[in-house]
């Protein structure tokens, strides 16, 4: 009997064990939204095989339309931009390039600003190879003033785009139009139709744009955005609608809007839907994060669809708002270092710099362990060379040789009108801001006795509040930080960037050792 109870006891332990082992959950990997970080608006992905790829906004700024690429649509890594070089009918507004491949050939379709006439239009380009960058084939679709956001899709064989119409002189309001392309996506050959009008008396009263269409099972659906997309009034949300072929008649949601703002994740947008090989439904699009808002910009943000299969509409998984922290769609490192830490003595790698397009790209090079700006453009702002910010608490410094010739300054630069600096020319100190076109010095110190060397460093708090400080190398900073206050910096759509320039009335160039940018 002893012996049976004692069989029995252990039995019943065994079975528990196994039981929980059984229900004991597997742990579940997540990621923190943005997945990428920093100034990245109106993103465009795409998978092919196993990878994906994802091109954005650059705006006024050169080199235009940055390119990441991730195995997993959390980590992502700068592959380079779309064009190096701008392309030669264009003169900025840099918008929504939209990622297309199709039979070993990778297509952008992007939107940009005609220098004959300061209009925005739709241009395409083409490239087998990423890496190496696109080749530009000039202006695909000019739609009476103004048209943007274009998007492909491929249906039986045949190829149709869409985009963003205003229609202006022909008395139409703002919709979003389809048309045939060409076989070799290089055209717009048929004629074009209506997917949706921007309704005026509700949520998208202030207009429809930003299409994203995918296929699935028997209906094509679309996310659209609707409202003002940028800067601290905007009010940016996402729509749904779908229909059975793409010429329509499209059905707006009844639900809508489906994705809107809270404190965390502001102005929601503008983005393309794409799927894992496990068949799950990921939405990478904008949002400006609320407590850096404009000052870091509009921000790649990733939200998942989820399926009612009885009435075959999707919803976003977490909600009407943009999840802060999330599933990941496959394994996740997480591991991305935003710093940036180069001595110019010690290597020759190129910073993924950004510049002004109102201006020439800046000359420069990296020569006897020396980053050598030349003062080519005799504005205070000319010669910018930036980097763009993560997020808005960062330390941001640099180490420099002064001289006679230049002012080497380090910036927070808005654009040519809107820029705080912090300079040095021998051995006089300026700290000076450019506000709406309006040249003021704020400070100046000189420094006592002769430095080979000198660090110029700056503080920064939710890409608002600036604080300048100075030492000679090897010593502690001899004097109070500056503090100076700038949120009249971000001009609409674009987000400050901070780094070098040379400024002055001479000829010459920069000694800059070295850059660190840090963030907390």
């Amino acid at each position: 009997m002893r012996l049976f109870l004692r069989l029995t006891f252990l039995c019943l332990i065994f079975t528990g064990t196994v039981f929980a082992q059984k229900i004991t959950p597997k742990p579940v990997s997540t990621y923190r939204n943005p997945v990428i970080a920093g100034d990245f608006a109106d993103p465009s992905v795409i998978r092919v095989g196993d990878t994906y790829y994802a091109a954005g906004t650059s705006s006024e700024w050169g080199p235009a339309y940055p390119i990441y690429t991730s195995k997993n649509l959390v980590d992502w890594e700068y592959l380079g931009p779309v064009f190096a070089e701008l392309p030669s009918w264009t003169m900025g507004s840099y918008w929504a390039p939209e990622l297309f491949y199709r039979n070993g050939t990778f297509f952008v379709y992007y939107t940009a600003r005609r220098k004959s006439d300061k209009q925005s239009f739709i241009g395409v380009a083409s490239t087998k190879d990423l890496k190496k960058g696109f080749t530009d084939h000039g202006l695909l679709l000019e739609w009476t003033k103004e048209a943007i956001d274009g998007f492909v899709v491929e249906d039986k064989g045949k190829l149709f785009f869409t985009w963003k119409a205003y229609g202006l002189d022909k008395g139409r309001g703002i919709e979003i139009l389809g048309a045939e392309l060409s076989d070799d996506g290089l055209k717009v050959i048929g004629k074009e139709f209506t997917l949706i009008k921007a309704d005026a008396n509700n949520w998208e009263s202030g207009g429809a744009e930003g299409q994203a269409l995918f296929k699935r099972g028997n209906y094509w659906y679309m996310l659209y955005s609707g409202n003002a997309c940028c800067g601290e009034n905007c009010n940016y949300q996402v729509g749904l609608a779908r229909a059975e072929k793409i010429q329509g008649p499209w059905t707006k949601y009844s639900g809508n809007p489906v994705l809107v703002s809270d404190e965390t994740w502001k102005c929601p947008g503008h983005g393309t839907v794409v799927t894992t090989p496990d068949n799950r439904y990921f939405y990478l699009h904008h949002a400006y994060n609320g407590a850096d808002f404009t000052s870091a910009g509009r921000q790649g943000v990733l939200s998942e669809l989820v399926w009612d299969e009885t009435t075959k509409w999707p919803s976003f998984r977490y909600g009407i708002t943009t999840p802060a922290q999330a599933e990941t769609p496959l394994t996740a490192s997480r591991k991305t270092n935003k710093d940036v830490e180069i001595s110019f003595d010690k290597t020759a790698k190129e910073l993924s710099w950004v510049y002004d397009v109102s201006f020439p790209k800046p000359a420069h090079k990296v020569q006897d362990g020396l980053l050598e700006i030349e003062n080519s453009n005799p504005t205070t702002t000319g010669n910018f060379l930036g980097l763009v910010v993560k997020n808005g608490n960062y330390n941001f410094s640099t180490e420099i040789i002064p001289n006679e010739e230049v002012v080497q300054n380090i910036i927070v630069y808005g654009d040519a009108n809107n820029a705080i600096g912090f300079g040095i020319q021998k051995d006089k100190l300026t700290l000076w801001q450019i506000k709406d076109g309006v040249y003021k010095v704020i400070n100046t110190e000189e420094i006592k006795g002769k430095s080979e060397a000198v660090n110029l460093k700056l503080q920064s708090r939710f890409g608002r509040f600036f604080e300048f400080s100075w030492n000679i190398k090897g010593e502690k900073a001899n004097q109070p930080p500056l503090k100076i206050e700038g949120s009249w910096l971000p001009r609409w759509d674009r987000a400050p960037r901070v780094g070098v320039n040379v400024s002055g009335n001479k000829s010459g160039k920069s000694s800059i050792r070295s850059i660190q940018m840090n963030y907390n």
